[in-house]
């Protein structure tokens, strides 16, 4: 009997972030992060059990997978199968939003919305918790585009305890992210590569110390909508972050001259009465976070700035959620 769903979930943006793992079979992160679910940024993934199929397939925004991506998801796959107490192949139909591979999160939709999808084709009745568990074992990240809106992500001791949860829905404060597309060409470097690397900085340990205080400040200039207040901790953040990549062995350079040039001038339109701040992820492209108000005249100064080929745009998103399945009974 076969049976599938589809999901989709969103990608996100980290404003506290998560590099380096405590566990990498787990994917424990060295330390809890706090994010924001990307509206439109998404990824949109098709699950369909069937017992006539011989090995699990994948498909990725219309061509055939990678075997190094289809051996990913199968093994994400095998911890559905083991909950679920079957040993059916899939075949897993996945199509993006937004370009792969460039540190807009993509692994973290991707993952989201294949466990939501894949626990429900399978029968499954998971809590939101226990999917955030779930999506974290395929890429950290993917736990936190699982609730809803503003999300932490606890970094806890074990399987069970990491995980992660909504703090504010997306209709809380009117955020925008303004994505910079600097280049849409798939890094070199991907982050679980990224995050067993870490450790090898001697920043890392000064990094993480300090990571609780930029944490708890960051959660309360966005409850309390002070951009002021987070802007400074969202971008001591990240160059804290990328100051440990560039120092891990060997080194890790995500930025480009355009990458600067887009931080450079967010710092400048600060000076000069803008409200934005930027973060980065793995990757040369720079979110730039700004109020709603603001959002059309920052993007058009934004796709003034040289090196920048698109911008893209996101509010807050809602959780990972099923838009189409036909499942067997519950188990």
């Amino acid at each position: 009997m076969t049976s599938q769903a589809t999901a989709r979930a969103c990608a996100n943006i980290a404003f506290i972030k998560y590099w380096g793992n405590r566990d990498h079979t787990l994917r424990l992160p060295a330390n809890s992060s706090l994010s924001m679910n990307l509206e439109g940024l998404h990824t949109t993934t098709t699950v369909r059990f069937d017992p006539d199929l011989e090995a699990d397939h994948l498909t990725l925004d219309g061509q055939a997978a990678s075997e190094a991506a289809r051996a990913r998801v199968s093994a994400h796959l095998d911890h559905v199968r083991r909950l679920a107490g079957s040993e059916t192949h899939a075949e897993v139909v996945s199509e993006n939003s937004f370009p792969m591979g460039v540190g807009i999160a993509s692994s973290a939709s991707a993952f989201a919305a294949l466990s939501v999808a894949a626990s429900a084709a399978a029968g499954l009745t998971l809590s939101e918790r226990a999917l955030t568990t779930l999506a974290r074992l395929g890429s950290g990240s993917a736990s936190r585009s699982v609730p809803e809106g503003f999300v932490e992500w606890h970094a806890g001791g074990n399987h069970e305890s990491s995980y992660a949860e909504s703090v504010a829905p997306p209709g809380h404060w009117a955020l925008v992210d303004l994505v910079a597309i600097i280049s849409d060409e798939h890094k070199a470097v991907g982050s679980t590569q990224g995050h067993a690397l870490a450790k090898t900085s001697p920043l890392q340990a000064a990094r993480l110390a300090d990571t609780p205080r930029r944490l708890e400040a960051c959660r309360a200039a966005l409850l309390a909508r002070d951009f002021g207040a987070f802007a400074t901790v969202v971008e001591d953040d990240v160059l804290q972050m990328h100051a440990v990549m560039m120092t891990s062995q060997p080194p890790l350079f995500y930025w480009m001259p355009a990458t600067l040039g887009v931080m450079e001038a967010v710092r400048r339109w600060r000076e000069e009465g803008r409200t934005a701040c930027y973060t980065i992820d793995a990757g040369p492209n720079v979110h730039v976070l700004c109020p709603q108000e603001e959002a059309d005249a920052t993007e058009q100064a934004l796709r003034t700035v040289d090196g920048v080929k698109a911008v893209l745009r996101a509010r807050a998103g809602g959780p990972a959620q099923i838009i189409d399945a036909e499942t067997p009974s519950k188990r």
